[in-house]
């Protein structure tokens, strides 16, 4: 899928483990999909370790090249190293508050008894609103900066995906007008790569709603194979989904007078 043509969103990440190599960062590629679904424009993503000062500086940056929603993961827990909301505090330039409706958020995941580290959870930047967290005990964060958008939400993948689906989705929707996208993907067989490329141009050229990414997959039983991810865009799905068939339609005549055998993978709305 290309780059929608929506607001610019960044996503952040959080951790020394990442940085290390020893922890994977699925949560960027997730988050990458599902922000690009919603007709977000991703613009990027940073990788910075557990560092007040490399968190703030992250912050700094990504509002800085006009991100309209950030999405960072990590840092959020009761350890020393969690130390996400204050880096965004030193961004911002404001304190750390223990907001009541986050310590009451913990309090109920703990049944009543709060420790020191428990409460360090509910420090959140001043001006900003916790956001539940239903599989762990760490709440979320969002505030507004900058024009920006930010959501803080923690670095385990299951909390992550639970709170972006409950909560963030259904507040990215809510954010501003975003386009409309359909997708498609075909596999080719009996073309390189370099004989596809200018039906690929062509095909591109039908419209600026359509993007179109090969990916080679080596030589299939000796017959060389390309998968096409062809996406659409549009002011309503009804439009999206009428650029994408004209796109394949397109495809699919001109591959095959090549002599390419086309099929279908699948179809996304």
């Amino acid at each position: 899928m290309g780059l929608a043509p929506g607001p610019d969103a960044w996503i952040l990440s959080i951790g020394n483990e990442l940085l290390i190599g020893r922890v994977v960062n699925t949560n960027m590629a997730w988050l990458g999909r599902k922000l690009t679904l919603l007709g977000y424009r991703v613009r990027g993503g940073l990788i910075v370790p557990d560092s007040v000062q490399d968190i703030a500086w992250a912050f700094r940056t990504v509002t800085n090249r006009g991100a309209r929603v950030v999405v960072s993961t990590g840092g959020l827990g009761p350890t020393f190293d969690d130390k996400t909301s204050e880096g965004l505090a030193k961004a911002m330039e404001v304190e750390l508050v223990v907001d009541e409706r986050a310590l009451e958020m913990i309090r109920r995941k703990y049944g009543g008894a709060l420790t020191e580290h428990r409460v360090k959870m509910a420090r959140i930047p001043r001006g900003g609103k916790p956001i539940p967290n239903p599989l762990g005990t760490a709440p979320g964060v969002e505030v507004e900066w900058r024009g920006a958008t930010i959501f803080l939400l923690p670095g385990v993948p299951v909390e992550m995906k639970a709170m972006f689906e409950s909560y963030v989705e259904p507040r990215l929707r809510e954010l501003e007008s975003r386009p409309y996208l359909s997708e498609a993907f075909l596999k080719v067989l009996g073309l390189p790569e370099s004989e596809l490329a200018p039906v690929l141009d062509r095909a591109m050229k039908l419209s600026d709603a359509i993007y179109i990414k090969s990916h080679p997959r080596g030589p299939e039983l000796g017959v060389h194979t390309v998968e096409l991810h062809i996406t659409a865009s549009g002011r309503s799905v009804e439009e999206a989904e009428k650029e994408l068939r004209k796109a394949l339609a397109f495809l699919e005549e001109k591959l095959r007078e090549r002599g390419a055998r086309v099929a279908s993978l699948s179809t996304v709305g």
